[in-house]
């Protein structure tokens, strides 16, 4: 056995590690069921945000996400679809910039995203506060501001499976909450 052997396991098990830690997307220390941590921050104009007053009395997919996160593009387009079908009458996208690297632009992608969605730039702090140790953190508030869904890890790769999935699980929550009127 080699010197080169070693380090290949070596490195093989370190690979391992953060495959295995980037799956896990939230810490949990939020729990279903519990209140969420109450925020305020401002929005990309500066504007400040109350949370859970943002609410408003309405069924909100939170999402912290990043303008660098593969996972986060691939699933922006369905959570537009997902605020169209549902209206804007009857539930919140609430976006939570956070983990941003200087990479991208959060407030021109917010903006181009063309469908109604809560903004939150500078969201690190709030991010902390739910535990949100990777991007995309994705969950449901229920409209009286606890959680009602947190996302499960999953080994699948960016792209359209993944989004597809988590699409399909949001409406799932979301038509269990809007089923309580």
């Amino acid at each position: 056995m080699s010197v080169f052997s070693g380090k290949s396991d070596i490195m093989r098990q370190i690979t391992v590690l953060i495959v295995l830690m980037l799956g896990t997307s939230l810490g949990h220390a939020v729990v279903s069921g519990e209140a969420a941590p109450t925020w305020t921050a401002n929005d990309f104009s500066g504007n400040e945000v109350v949370f859970p007053s943002v609410v408003d009395g309405k069924p909100s997919v939170m999402i912290f996400w990043a303008t660098w996160c593969p996972y986060c593009r691939a699933f922006m387009p369905y959570l537009g679809q997902i605020q169209m079908d549902y209206g804007e009458d009857k539930i919140n996208v609430i976006a939570i910039n956070a983990k941003e690297q200087e990479e991208g632009d959060p407030a021109a992608y917010i903006a181009g995203l063309g469908f109604p969605v809560i903004g939150i730039a500078d969201g690190d702090g709030i991010a902390e506060d739910y535990s949100v140790r990777f991007i995309p953190g994705l969950m449901i508030i229920d409209r009286n501001g606890d959680i009602a869904w947190l996302r499960a890890s999953t080994e699948l790769p960016p792209g359209k499976t993944v989004a597809e999935l988590w699409d399909e699980q949001v409406r799932e929550q979301l038509d269990l909450l809007l089923a309580t009127d």
